[in-house]
């Protein structure tokens, strides 16, 4: 399957989650109102990636231990947000586990909570 194929199901799997085009990327939105994650085809360079809200200091320490996957994304780089190469050997079940944490900083306490049943 291809990344974005791979990325929306991730994404759609989680509670109230909607996608819509923002800035021409299909990106995800909790409650159709908080993006927390953006698929980046080519959006800024000649990469395929993805850009996902982070916790503090999780993209700091991504960046410096794989610098060949994981990078600071222009806009939302500097509130912390993590960029994830998927033009690379992909890990989907640790990029599934980004994407969850990026929902968590993202969604309501209670929607957040239903990840840990």
């Amino acid at each position: 399957m291809d990344p974005l194929s791979l990325l929306r199901e991730t994404c759609l799997a989680l509670p109230e989650v909607e996608e819509r085009l923002s800035h021409g990327e299909p990106t995800w939105f909790v409650r159709g109102r908080k993006a927390f994650v953006m698929y980046a085809d080519h959006h800024h360079d000649d990469r395929v990636a993805c850009w996902c809200a982070a916790p503090p200091g999780a993209q700091e320490e991504m960046v410096a231990a794989e610098p060949d996957r994981f990078f600071r994304p222009p806009y939302v780089g500097h509130r912390g947000w993590l960029g994830v190469y998927l033009d690379v050997r992909v890990d989907w079940d640790e990029v599934r586990a980004v994407v969850r944490e990026a929902y968590r900083v993202v969604a309501p306490k209670s929607l957040a909570a239903r990840l840990e049943g």
